[in-house]
């Protein structure tokens, strides 16, 4: 998969900073666990910083890359984080330097070849890769589900570009040439009102994609339907993602390009 970076998310850098969803802790507390050491994890294609806030309460550094310069201008500041705009295959790092490298929710953007020599080069010997991506949420009220999933996959569903189903596969169908650690499972929850529901769909690539093309946001038009099956508007359902989590080991004799 060799591929230029596609930038879908500059146009909506500012609803992804607000509206995406967190990973939980236990996640990040098993990732800092399977390490041999805690002194320096890359989060690559961090966005604006989801997943290196939650690694920087178990790592002594974050060094936190995009290719997105606007999603690395949204990112959450925290005195144990590094952001730096960079392409994966490109991390700045030096060679055998990094205990743990996570991709949340961006592998299918990445050219893997270039990534992966990549990883191999600045990840210490056994050093961890931990990629994740979390698909087709499910909200709280079976009227309000089927709205959101008709919103998903019929009213901007063309215009998801075609990557997003490696999403929807969770990762199962991308190579991933590691020693795999076996992982358990996690759950991905948020309690949202109706707002934070809409701000998470303001922040997908086929909004953008649809809006760029029609002219018109899809939110907007989504909302007055949502609303009355919702009751209050700041009222909270639950929502639920399918987090897909795979792990694995670099070897010492993989390490630093040989």
């Amino acid at each position: 998969m060799n591929q230029a970076f596609k930038d879908h998310f500059s146009s909506v850098a500012g609803h992804y900073a607000r509206s995406r969803p967190g990973y939980p802790g236990e996640l990040f507390a098993w990732l800092a666990e399977v390490c041999g050491a805690r002194e320096l994890v890359w989060d690559c294609g961090a966005g604006t910083g989801q997943a290196s806030v939650g690694l920087a309460d178990h790592f002594a550094r974050v060094w936190a890359t995009d290719a997105s310069a606007a999603q690395v201008a949204q990112a959450t500041p925290h005195p144990g984080i590094v952001y730096r705009r960079a392409e994966a295959g490109a991390s700045g790092l030096e060679t055998a330097s990094v205990d743990l490298i996570v991709v949340a929710q961006a592998l299918h953007w990445f050219d893997l070849e270039a990534f992966y020599a990549e990883a191999r080069r600045v990840l210490k010997p056994d050093g961890v890769l931990a990629v994740w991506s979390y698909g087709v949420l499910r909200v709280e009220g079976e009227a309000v589900n089927e709205v959101v999933q008709h919103f998903y996959h019929q009213e901007v569903g063309a215009f998801w570009p075609p990557e997003r189903r490696h999403v929807e596969e969770g990762y199962r169908s991308l190579p991933f040439p590691f020693a795999a650690i076996p992982a358990p499972a996690f759950a991905m929850t948020a309690h949202w009102s109706l707002e934070q529901l809409l701000g998470y769909f303001s922040s997908w690539s086929a909004t953008a994609e649809y809006r760029q093309q029609r002219g018109v946001d899809p939110v907007a038009r989504l909302r007055p339907r949502l609303l009355p099956l919702w009751g209050e508007a700041e009222s909270q359902r639950r929502v639920d993602w399918p987090l897909s989590l795979r792990a694995g080991r670099v070897e010492s004799g993989e390490t630093n390009g040989r």
